[in-house]
């Protein structure tokens, strides 16, 4: 459920009140923009001809990045799906490997170019490799927390989904496991009403999938993912539950998906334009760029300055993946075996 105005924008000083200071507040808001502005180049080079295929994320970025900004970067696990541009962005990877991923060349840090876009893994940056099967990172999640328990280093593992994947069978059976043994896993549902061409209502009953917690043991919490301070505080929340022992946590992070399901489909014979009109009205991008402007932290001239870098940032970037090398035959088996 969207909300008609931006009410929780309205207090200059939230960001405060959760122990966010002036910059981190501004890295969010650079991270979401840079989410943007790279989804919205993919976009053009898919219908150039220039890439094979892309997931748009928009309409998630709030969600996406209120949620990867209240991990700890340096010991927790991410393990995105597919959507997930703007958590990766939070963790690590930078315009040119997005561009590299989605132009499948050799250099790009998921997989060399073997896999489809839209898969995050990066070993460095702590993050998993998406399947092409939907949900099945889900229970690899849960794996890593418990590895994590049994050697005593306790990361926190953020599985996030799509309300599709809540569907499938690998959820359902990570969540019983992860709260069997109270593993430290955020599951996040980021709820935006399709699967791919069906209504959410349509897949399940009832359609809400925090109410699904209750059965697992652990609780659930739905939230208004147009604003990335909520998704921070609520997110934030399951991580010190989960840093106590307490176990896991499922956030529904309500939304909705302003763009086909994959630059394959084409959504206007399955959904009004009046529903993808009235989410650009209340577009998370532009509230919290208000939220930042009166609360004195940002100004006219700063962030015409940050989305112009992050222009040159991804200009530079395509250029570069563009012209870089194709994998060759030889590495076929580069990230498939150890030796």
């Amino acid at each position: 459920m969207m909300l008609a105005e931006d009410e929780h924008f309205k207090a200059g000083n939230r960001h405060q009140q959760l122990g966010l200071s002036n910059q981190q507040v501004l890295i969010m808001y650079r991270d979401m923009a840079l989410a943007r502005k790279v989804d919205e180049r993919l976009g053009l080079l898919h219908r150039a001809g220039k890439i094979p295929f892309h997931n748009p994320c928009l309409g998630h970025e709030a969600a996406q990045v209120g949620a990867a900004h209240a991990l700890d970067i340096t010991k927790d696990f991410l393990c995105p799906y597919d959507r997930d541009m703007g958590m990766a962005i939070v963790f690590g990877m930078t315009a040119k490997e997005l561009m590299l991923a989605a132009f499948a060349k050799a250099e790009a840090a998921n997989s060399s170019g073997r896999q489809m876009p839209g898969h995050y893994g990066s070993k460095k940056n702590r993050i998993l490799s998406t399947s092409g099967l939907t949900a099945t990172h889900v229970p690899h999640a849960v794996g890593i927390a418990l590895a994590g328990k049994i050697r005593g280093d306790h990361p926190v593992v953020l599985a996030a989904f799509g309300n599709g994947g809540s569907h499938r069978g690998e959820f359902h059976e990570a969540a019983n496991f992860a709260g069997g043994h109270k593993l430290p896993v955020i599951f996040f549902c980021e709820h935006n009403q399709h699967g791919l061409s069906v209504l959410s209502s349509k897949q399940a009953a009832p359609d809400s999938v925090v109410d699904r917690a209750k059965g697992y043991g652990f609780p659930g919490i739905r939230v208004n993912s147009s604003d990335p301070l909520e998704v921070y505080k609520v997110t934030k929340e399951a991580v010190d539950r989960a840093n106590r022992g307490e176990g896991p946590t499922l956030i529904e992070a309500d939304l909705c998906r302003q763009a086909p399901y994959s630059s394959d489909d084409d959504d206007q014979g399955y959904r009004p334009r009046k529903e993808i009109e009235e989410a650009k009205k209340h577009d998370s991008l532009e509230s919290f760029s208000r939220y930042l402007k009166e609360s004195g932290i940002l100004e006219e001239h700063a962030e015409k300055e940050i989305h112009e870098r992050i222009v040159r940032e991804i200009d530079e970037a395509a250029e570069y993946a563009e012209l870089a090398p194709d994998p060759v035959p030889e590495d076929i088996f580069k990230h498939v075996y150890s030796n």
